[in-house]
C-alpha cells in the first residue's frame, strides 16, 4: 500500500485491524474461545476484494511481461485469475514450467503457499491429436496431476474443446433448481410459478460459451427445461404443449408461455 502512494494514515489503519483481529467460532448459541487470523483478509469484507488484488498484482504483471504463454492479437494471454483462482495458458510444457519457477518465488517472498492437493494440468487436443507423452510438469517439488477435465469458476473445461459436459452439468443443476421450486411452491398460483420458473430456471450458466457440443447434449438440456416446467404446474410429463394449452391453461399468461417453449431453441 505504501507503494502505491496510499496515505499513512489509511495504511496504519489497515495495519491495526490485521495485527489484532481475532475470531470465534459459533455452534448454536455457544462460542468458543477467541483465536488470532494470522494471515488472509477479511472474509466478506469490503475492503477484502481489493487488498487481495493489490497483494498478488505484482505476480501478474511479472506473467503477463514475461515472453512465454498463448499471443493473441500480439498480445500475451498467460495467466487468467479470478481471485485466488488461477490458471496459467501456454503452448509448451516447458514455458508452463517458467511460469511456474515465476510463482513459486513470488509466493515464496509474500508468505503464499500453493495447494498442490488442487493444482493440475491438462492438455488440449489440436485437430483431435494429444501428444503421448509430456515432460513431468512439478509445482514446488511435487509433480502436478494431469486431468482430461477440470472444472474452473464453475464451468467444465474438457481436452477436446467440447462443451457437453459442462452441458450436462447445466441440465443437472436446472433438474435440482426445478425439484426445489416445485416442492416449495406446490400450491402457489401458476403465474407465481411461472414468475419463479423465469428468475431461477430460464438462465444458463455459462450458456453463452457453448460453441462446440453434440445434438443429443443439447435435446436433453431442453427436454430438462421443458419436463422442469410441466413439474412446476403439475402436468402430465409427455403431454405436448399444443395439447397441454387445450387441456390445462387457466391463463392466457400460461398459454403464451407453454407456445414459447414448443418453439424453444437454445443458442450459443
Amino acid at each position: 500500500m505504501e507503494d502505491r502512494g496510499i496515505p499513512a494514515e489509511m495504511t496504519n489503519i489497515f495495519r491495526y485491524w490485521y495485527a489484532n483481529q481475532t475470531n470465534h467460532v459459533k455452534w448454536s448459541d455457544s462460542l468458543s474461545e477467541s483465536y488470532r487470523l494470522e494471515c488472509g483478509v477479511r472474509q466478506g469484507g469490503l475492503s477484502s476484494p481489493k487488498l487481495f488484488n493489490l497483494y498478488v498484482n505484482d505476480l501478474l504483471v511479472e506473467l503477463s511481461s514475461m515472453r512465454v504463454g498463448c499471443r493473441v492479437g500480439g498480445v500475451s494471454i498467460n495467466s487468467i485469475s479470478y481471485a485466488d483462482d488461477m490458471v496459467l495458458l501456454s503452448p509448451t510444457a516447458n514455458a508452463i514450467g517458467e511460469m511456474l519457477k515465476v510463482c513459486e518465488i513470488y509466493a515464496a517472498s509474500h508468505g503464499l503457499i500453493y495447494n498442490i492437493q488442487k493444482s493440475e494440468y491438462m492438455v488440449f487436443k489440436v485437430a483431435g491429436r494429444c501428444p503421448e507423452s509430456i515432460p513431468a510438469i512439478t509445482l514446488n517439488g511435487s509433480e502436478l496431476k494431469r486431468v482430461n477435465q477440470f472444472k474452473y469458476l464453475g464451468h467444465i473445461l474438457a481436452d477436446d474443446l467440447k462443451d457437453d459436459l459442462d452441458i450436462e452439468r447445466e441440465r443437472r443443476a436446472l433438474a435440482i433448481r426445478g425439484n426445489m421450486l416445485a416442492r416449495r411452491f406446490a400450491r402457489c398460483s401458476d403465474q407465481v410459478k411461472i414468475t419463479l420458473f423465469k428468475a431461477y430456471c430460464q438462465g444458463l450458466y455459462a450458456g453463452g460459451l457453448w460453441i462446440g457440443y453434440a445434438k443429443k447434449s443439447l435435446y436433453t438440456l431442453r427436454v430438462q427445461y421443458n419436463n422442469v416446467f410441466r413439474v412446476m404446474l403439475a402436468l402430465p410429463r409427455f403431454c405436448s404443449a399444443s395439447g397441454t394449452c387445450q387441456r390445462h391453461c387457466r391463463s392466457n399468461m400460461l398459454r403464451k408461455h407453454l407456445r414459447r417453449l414448443e418453439l424453444t431453441v437454445f443458442m450459443p
